[in-house]
């Protein structure tokens, strides 16, 4: 079995920062890094540390390639991850000392995945491999429809959250994973109950995972809710947190399928993932989630 993930692979360009820059405002940095990131290949790298066979569909500038190398090194298979000459997608990404951060993306060749790009990835695809989608590369709904049509189970992260993702061919998803941002934008709603209901009645088809942060994490599973609380930790930089629970969660869940340990275990990861810096450096391996766990 194997996740095929359609993914951006971004340059990251991290700032340490005091504070958020206002409007008007020059803002003097403390720190700066040039790092691997962009979600896609987070969560492919967050995906190869759990332990999962996983294939990364994206493409980068030609001039760029020791990035690729650096994917391959984590284990991820980039046979199709092609080089172009649009420029690599990247992010400019500012970290307060309480590990909050704001982010510019831009997306350069992230946006060039065609139909070809869709069908060459899937064409030896197996019954039971998985796909993953965010929201950062083009023809998405292409992904989705070309998933569902080969019978694969399709699991979808709606971010940065826009409107495009509201035209998408949603009965193709069986999993979605939002923040409770991302939630409220879907469903039009800003209390969680009504959030929940929302999604209970307009996406019955699929499962739907809800991320809230330090107050832990919901699945909604049909008419029952799974409730996971958050470890408590000490935040240094949320960068990457949430791609480190998605890859960690569809790792445990597709292999053993008990939703409940994969919430559990992507939550520790998760927890481990905010306590240090930068974005794909951040991502535990197994075994660091292992010696969590039992240290709970």
């Amino acid at each position: 079995m194997a996740v095929i993930n359609f993914g951006s692979i971004n340059i990251d360009h991290v700032y340490q920062v005091d504070h958020f820059v206002q409007p008007g405002e020059t803002l003097a940095s403390t720190d700066y890094q040039q790092l691997l990131g962009g979600k896609g290949a987070n969560q492919s790298i967050a995906l190869a540390k759990a332990g999962t066979n996983v294939r990364h569909v994206g493409k980068i500038h030609e001039s760029d390639a020791q990035f690729k190398q650096a994917m391959i090194k984590h284990g991820i298979d980039c046979k199709f991850v092609d080089c172009t000459d649009i420029p690599t997608g990247h992010a400019i990404i500012q970290v307060t000392p309480s590990g909050e951060n704001a982010i510019v993306l831009f997306g350069g060749a992230n946006q060039a995945i065609d139909d070809k790009d869709i069908l060459r990835a899937l064409d030896d695809a197996q019954p039971n491999d998985w796909v993953l989608t965010q929201n950062e590369t083009s023809n998405i709904d292409a992904v989705l429809s070309q998933a569902r049509e080969k019978s694969l189970k399709v699991a979808f992260n709606p971010a940065p959250m826009t409107e495009s993702v509201k035209s998408l061919p949603h009965d193709c998803i069986d999993l979605l994973i939002v923040n409770e941002v991302e939630a409220a934008e879907i469903s039009g709603c800003s209390d969680l109950a009504d959030i929940e209901a929302y999604f209970r009645k307009d996406w019955a088809h699929a499962e739907v995972i809800i991320t809230l942060g330090k107050a832990g994490v919901r699945m909604l599973r049909g008419e029952e809710t799974l409730e996971m609380p958050a470890f408590v930790v000490e935040a240094v930089d949320t960068t990457a947190a949430g791609d480190t629970f998605i890859g960690f969660f569809l790792s445990e869940y597709t292999y053993r399928g008990s939703a409940e340990h994969a919430l559990r275990r992507a939550c520790a990861a998760s927890a481990l993932a905010v306590t240090r810096v930068g974005a794909a450096q951040s991502i535990p391996d197994a075994q660091d989630v292992d010696a969590f766990l039992q240290r709970q």
